[in-house]
């Protein structure tokens, strides 16, 4: 008995010296790294306070919210408003028009960076490389209330569009205010905007392409395109991987700011989507919890969308880590 004791009491102080030791090798893993935690303070205060935070008032989507009695003292409603908004044949036009959007814009603008980037890749000229990489990216911080605007006065009936149509003797055309027209607008100008900033990630992982495997493949007959094909896409994958995931998690987030800025009545029946119609329920009409529980249900979609895409990524290429979990 006095010798399990003894044991025991041993197992006992090691552990605690090992809790102790873990400790303060953790106090001293903090002092050394302080500045980069300090300067990993802000991004997390921003995430906490304007992402977490407000998830908070997801709640009123199953409460009949009275702005006068705040959020916890509304009284509970329950399912009640996600059975009104799919009772209501209008949210079923709203979430086809936001399916049919999303997905043209994934179809198109998914690979176009990564095309951009192989294409960029391939300019031997550091200079020309340097100036349309440039280029590339400033669409991407204008904003769409600028470019809404832009674009309003290119396509207008007065606009350049139709003046070249003029002058090559064809017949102008309102092509805001024409459905298939507007669609194809949408995607195009998307594309335009984010593909330049979208290849960044693309030209980041071209520099992981091993170079002796490019010469062995010149030195057996390959050409550029069978470069590309067998040797630098496959190093690819997984940055393509988790660029789909990511792009899954938004599918349903078909271009808010895009839109609003530049639809109209007459494209209304193809152009509105959820979260314009969550913007004119909730702030126009004041159906707080109404508009909340539509935003809810495409942030569910997203989030179930997101983690079958990471499921699936892992059981078609048979590797544990291909995923971001």
């Amino acid at each position: 008995m006095e010798a399990e004791k003894s044991v025991k009491m041993g197992r006992d102080q090691t552990a605690e010296g090992l809790g102790m030791n873990k400790g303060r090798e953790f106090r001293r893993l903090l002092k050394r790294h302080r500045i980069h935690l300090l300067m990993l303070l802000p991004p997390i205060l921003f995430f906490f306070l304007f992402y977490y935070w407000p998830m908070y008032g997801i709640i009123i989507a199953f409460k009949d919210f009275n702005i006068m009695e705040g959020i916890l003292r509304s009284p509970w409603a329950g399912l009640k408003w996600f059975e009104k908004a799919f009772g209501d044949p209008y949210f079923y036009t709203v979430l086809k028009n936001t399916l049919v959007i999303s997905m043209l814009k994934f179809v198109t603008g998914f690979p176009a960076p990564l095309i951009f980037a192989l294409l960029l890749n391939e300019l031997r000229m550091r200079r020309l490389k340097k100036v349309v990489q440039t280029i590339s990216y400033l669409p991407y911080f204008i904003s769409w209330v600028v470019l809404g605007g832009i674009f309003l006065s290119f396509f207008s009936n007065n606009g350049p569009v139709n003046g070249l149509l003029q002058a090559m003797g064809m017949e102008s055309r309102l092509f805001m205010a024409d459905k298939s027209a507007f669609l194809g607008i949408l995607i195009g100008t998307d594309i335009w905007k984010n593909c330049g900033w979208g290849s960044i990630i693309y030209l980041a992982a071209l520099s992981s392409v091993d170079e002796e495997m490019l010469e062995a493949a010149v030195m057996d007959g390959a050409g550029r395109f069978q470069k590309n094909i067998f040797i630098i896409i496959p190093t690819l994958i997984p940055v393509i991987i988790i660029n789909l995931i990511l792009s899954m998690s938004g599918i349903l987030n078909a271009g808010f700011d895009q839109i609003f800025n530049m639809y109209n009545a007459a494209v209304m029946d193809v152009a509105d989507i959820i979260d314009t119609y969550v913007y004119r329920l909730g702030l126009r009409n004041a159906m707080y919890s109404y508009s909340a529980a539509v935003g809810l249900f495409k942030s569910a979609v997203c989030m179930i969308l997101m983690i079958l895409t990471n499921y699936f990524t892992k059981v078609i290429t048979g590797e544990k880590d291909s995923g971001l979990w």
